[in-house]
C-alpha cells in the first residue's frame, strides 16, 4: 500500500495526463497528437530507407490518420519494421528526456525543424505540407517563447501518446484487422510468414519498449514544478 501510495504521489501529474489523453482518445481533441504519431510512423520509415541507401520520393499523411512513404531501395525488411517500432522509440526518447533532462526546449526546437525539413523535401499533399508546416512553426515558437515547463508538457503529451498509439495501432492494423495492406501485410508478402505473427511480434516489441522505458525512464518522481504563487 505504501508503495503505490508513493507511486501516486511521485507521479499524480502524469497518471492525471496519462488518464485524460485516454478518456479522450477517440475525440477531436486528441486527433493532432494521432497525426502527429503517424507522421512519426512514416518519418521512420523515410528514416531508414534512406540510412539503408534507400531514396524516399514522397511522404504523405491525411486528416483519417493514413499515411504512406514512396521510396525505391533500400533494405525492405528495416524499412518496413521501422513505422510502428521507430514512432514508438521516437516517443519514448521524448519522454525520458521529457522526464529526465532539461534539453526541452532544444530538443522541441530540433523536432520543430526536423518536421519543416521533412515538409519542405518530401511533403507534397496539401493536408500533410499545411500539418507539418504548422506544427514545425508551433514547435519552434514554443520552444522559443513558452516556458521550459510548457515545453516539458508537449514532450511528455508526445511521448504518452505515443506510447499509448503504436500497439493500438499494431493490434488494430495487424491482428484485429489483418485484411488491410498495412507493414505487416507487406512484410508478410515479402519476407513470409504471415500477418498475424508479424503483428504480433511488434506488438511483443512495443509493449517491451513501453515496459522499459516506465522502468528507467520514470525515476521516484516525474511531477513538474508548479509555481507557489500566481
Amino acid at each position: 500500500m505504501q508503495a503505490l501510495r508513493r507511486v501516486i504521489t511521485g507521479h499524480w501529474q502524469l497518471i492525471f495526463l496519462t488518464l485524460l489523453i485516454v478518456l479522450l482518445w477517440s475525440t477531436p481533441a486528441v486527433l493532432p497528437l494521432r497525426i502527429l504519431t503517424v507522421f512519426l510512423h512514416e518519418t521512420s520509415h523515410a528514416i531508414v530507407t534512406l540510412a539503408t541507401g534507400g531514396e524516399v520520393l514522397n511522404l504523405t499523411i491525411d486528416p483519417y490518420e493514413g499515411g504512406s512513404v514512396t521510396a525505391r531501395g533500400g533494405n525492405r525488411f528495416l524499412m518496413l519494421s521501422a513505422g510502428y517500432t521507430g514512432s514508438l522509440l521516437i516517443g519514448a526518447a521524448l519522454f525520458v528526456i521529457a522526464l529526465r533532462t532539461d534539453w526541452d526546449r532544444r530538443i522541441l526546437a530540433l523536432f520543430g525543424a526536423l518536421t519543416l525539413l521533412v515538409a519542405a523535401i518530401y511533403v507534397r499533399d496539401l493536408f500533410a505540407l499545411v500539418f507539418t508546416l504548422t506544427t514545425g512553426v508551433l514547435m519552434l515558437a514554443t520552444a522559443r517563447y513558452l516556458s521550459l515547463a510548457v515545453n516539458d508538457l508537449i514532450l511528455r503529451i508526445i511521448g504518452i501518446s505515443s506510447m499509448i498509439y503504436a500497439p493500438l495501432d499494431i493490434w488494430d492494423d495487424t491482428i484485429a484487422r489483418s485484411y488491410l495492406r498495412s507493414d505487416a501485410r507487406m512484410m508478410a508478402e515479402e519476407i513470409g510468414g504471415t500477418t498475424v505473427i508479424w503483428g504480433g511480434l511488434w506488438l511483443v516489441i512495443s509493449l517491451a519498449v513501453i515496459g522499459v522505458t516506465l522502468r528507467y525512464g520514470l525515476g521516484r518522481s516525474s511531477n513538474i514544478a508548479l509555481p507557489r504563487s500566481l
